[in-house]
């Protein structure tokens, strides 16, 4: 196992290139291919951030086209089709690096690659990085939570807010998708929560709002929410 060529889940942080770890940079100079996730209208994010930070010349860069859709049929498709692309890589002894956004273990489809990969026998390495809730929250200058209090970090695009907002303790609200709007609007109504939301953290245009209430009405797919409170009556 130990002659074959390694995949690695490789996080390269929310946006910032300052913010992708050592380990990550040893990792991606280890790697002759650098595999990077690719939206439909061709953009490759993780790519861009790496490249702020990281020499790739004399890199195979192997785009990965993927969806930005909730349909589990058509996203195992594309999982798969992405296996394919990274496979003769490995086949031919060239270890591939795969960049994540944020933290590998955090909504990353690095991981749906690796059950497949390693099913085969391939052996894999994960390397972790910033999440970008965590960024978000030194950004905004607050603690995400404190020793007697939980945290639940949850998709508000595919979970009931209503039971989200239930839970105990600080809730971090990702992946709200096109329903944004509607999660500001409810932030907004009862007092105790303290809400504040991070569009784009650590990219250029990033837009930080400790206080809905001065919500300018921009969006983003990077949206993250950090609810400090608990729902007052």
């Amino acid at each position: 196992m130990e002659d074959k060529a390694i995949f690695y889940g490789v996080s390269v942080g929310p946006g910032d290139p300052q913010l992708i770890t050592l380990a990550a940079l040893r990792a991606v100079e280890a790697c002759p291919v650098i595999a990077a996730p690719q939206t439909p209208s061709g953009r490759t994010l993780a790519l861009d951030i790496l490249r702020g930070a990281a020499d790739l010349t004399g890199k195979a860069i192997l785009p990965l086209p993927l969806a930005m859709t909730r349909d589990k049929a058509i996203l195992e498709e594309e999982y798969r089709h992405a296996a394919d692309l990274v496979r003769p890589h490995l086949q031919a002894g060239r270890s591939v690096a795969m960049l994540t956004l944020g933290d590998v273990s955090v909504y990353s489809t690095v991981h749906y690659l690796l059950k497949i990969l390693t099913g085969e026998g391939w052996p894999a390495r994960l390397i972790p990085g910033v999440p970008s809730f965590c960024a978000a929250a030194a950004s905004l200058g607050r603690s995400l939570t404190t020793m007697d209090k939980p945290l639940h970090i949850l998709p508000a695009g595919a979970w009931e807010l209503e039971d989200a907002l239930a839970l105990p303790g600080s809730k971090v609200l990702m992946k709200s998708g096109r329903r944004l709007p509607q999660v500001v609007a409810r932030l907004s109504q009862k007092p105790g929560l303290h809400p504040a939301l991070a569009l784009n953290c650590g990219l250029e245009d990033e837009y930080l709002c400790p206080d809905l209430a001065d919500y300018d009405g921009r969006q983003s797919y990077f949206a993250t929410f950090l609810v400090d409170g608990e729902e007052t009556p």
